[in-house]
């Protein structure tokens, strides 16, 4: 008590609230035959990395998550690099590698051209600071561009870390990672694990656990919250589960997210949905009661997870990324936000917009109000913009448009979305089977089913054609005075491709009748 006072007079922090001298760890050196780890789990370029630059003098390790795989008998889908040599070091070792970052600088060392390139990030050790200690900016990450230019340790009001370039030994590195299962270090050559905080031990036990203490580590970078939840959605399968310290200051640090640059949050919410464990991620957010707040695009995935057509597209994104296959961002969000798009064009139709403005007018909403401002939005809207627009157009399987249509690069996006629909009931199964076989067939085939779905739509018409209508000489009358006439019936799918001006039925003309003279005309009225 006496002591506390004397602190408070002297002007000094209370001793609770004093940051304590950081526990580095003590190294040990795990053999393979202890660890187990697969050399052939390892990629040969993080390897061809780790050699380049021991042959040059320096440390290497592969670190991080691709060593908590190689630990699970996972194969890890990225490898990471850690190493004492500088960006400026590692670059001059290799022949086509890229310093980037501002707030962390890594080098990016690239393999391959095109798709097949392969990419290996390398960092360099990095110190541990006391962050009370670092300069502190009243800005963020934008509005303080110009004063954090210079700083190699800044942080924001909050406590946030916007700068940590400063170099350090490999304890203190390891001391600065998030979770002790991903602060392991693996030399590919020698097969030794190094490991500084029990990180083996905690994989065994099948256990989360945050290195140091967790509301502080949160604060220093609020996007450990989004990465807690998404290494537990990615191991809860196998047994693992947070910590309960880990767990615990959660819910009560997710306010500072609202710090986070909102381009960031997006990859991040991104990473969530498309690692193969979209479901997962989910439920875990459900579970530690993060199911809002995080980031408003992410808080609507979470809402219509359950709806039948969203959790079939993230099974789908799932499955995609379990078989080794691609999958796109715009596909995703594009499944997420058909609900929202399809409510705006029904309402611009029914107030007697066209139907493709209204189309056009109704996505332009949906961006607005829900994607916001983000890296990459001008791509990402192009695809999306071209899966919903092309919806309509399945509908449409007469003249040269199914043709046109299997020759967009977008086609196949277009039609798995689609295909989707059709599985849970919104389009007719048949629709999508005659799409299907239409894409893989061969000309004449295809000639085929045009023709066939030509005849099917005759067929409908005439039977849907309206039958000759009777006199009914007072609803004539009173339709002719102004009465009450039925209301135009809003736009339904046969009417769907006129509106859109994809019919190739050619238009009918007219015919003016000619008027007679009135006198003539009186004359045989007369005479009747």
């Amino acid at each position: 008590m006496i002591k506390t006072f004397i602190d408070k007079l002297l002007g000094k922090a209370p001793a609770a609230t004093r940051s304590r001298k950081p526990q580095f760890g003590k190294r040990e050196d795990v053999p393979a035959e202890v660890h187990g780890i697969d050399p052939e789990l390892v990629d040969r370029r993080a390897v061809d990395v780790v050699r380049t630059l021991k042959d040059a003098g320096y440390e290497a390790y592969i670190v991080g998550g691709a060593v908590r795989d190689l630990l699970l008998g996972l194969r890890p889908k990225d490898f990471d690099v850690a190493t004492d040599a500088t960006p400026e070091q590692v670059k001059n070792l290799f022949r086509r590698a890229f310093i980037i970052g501002k707030r962390f600088r890594i080098v990016h060392v690239v393999y391959g051209r095109g798709r097949e390139n392969e990419v290996i990030e390398v960092s360099t050790f990095r110190a541990f600071l006391d962050n009370s200690l670092a300069e502190q900016v009243s800005g963020n990450e934008r509005t303080s561009k110009a004063a954090l230019a210079h700083m190699q340790h800044a942080v924001d009001a909050s406590g946030r870390v916007l700068r940590d370039n400063v170099w350090g030994p490999q304890d203190q590195d390891a001391t600065r990672r998030d979770f002790t299962i991903n602060a392991m270090y693996y030399d590919p050559e020698t097969q030794v694990v190094v490991d500084f905080h029990k990180g083996i031990q905690d994989a065994q036990k099948k256990m989360l656990r945050m290195i140091g203490d967790p509301a502080t580590r949160y604060r220093e970078d609020p996007v450990r919250i989004i990465r807690a939840v998404r290494f537990a959605a990615k191991l809860s399968p196998l047994g693992f589960k947070l910590e309960p310290k880990t767990a615990k200051p959660l819910l009560e640090c997710e306010p500072l997210l609202k710090e986070v640059p909102q381009s960031r949050l997006f990859d991040e919410m991104l990473k969530l949905l498309q690692t193969g464990h979209a479901l997962s991620s989910v439920e875990q957010l459900k579970k530690l009661g993060l199911e809002k707040g995080i980031y408003p695009l992410l808080d609507v995935v979470v809402e219509r997870a359950a709806h039948p057509f969203v959790t079939a597209a993230l099974t789908d994104t799932d499955r995609r990324v379990g078989e080794g296959k691609p999958v796109a961002p715009s596909f995703l969000l594009a499944c997420v936000l058909w609900q929202d798009v399809k409510t705006g064009w029904e309402k611009r139709l029914n107030k007697g917009f066209h139907a493709f403005p209204a189309l056009q007018e109704a996505i332009d909403e949906v961006f607005d109000q829900r994607i916001g401002d983000v890296s990459g939005r001008g791509k990402l809207a192009a695809d999306m913009r071209e899966i919903w627009v092309m919806q309509p157009r399945f509908d449409k399987r007469t003249g040269s448009t199914p043709f046109g249509m299997v020759a967009q690069g977008r086609f196949r996006a277009g039609f798995d979305f689609m295909r989707l629909r059709a599985d849970v009931g919104e389009v007719e199964e048949s629709l999508a089977s005659w799409w299907q076989e239409f894409q893989q067939a061969d000309d004449a085939r295809r000639e085929d089913l045009v023709a066939q779905a030509r005849e099917e739509q005759r067929q409908r018409q005439k039977s849907q054609a309206p039958a000759p209508a009777r006199r009914a000489p007072k609803k004539a009358a009173a339709a002719a005075e102004g009465g009450p006439a039925a209301a135009p019936a809003a736009p339904g799918a046969d009417t769907l491709d006129a509106l859109l001006g994809d019919s190739d039925a050619p238009a009918k003309k007219r015919r003016r009748r000619r008027r007679k003279p009135a006198g003539a005309g009186g004359a045989e009225a007369a005479g009747e």
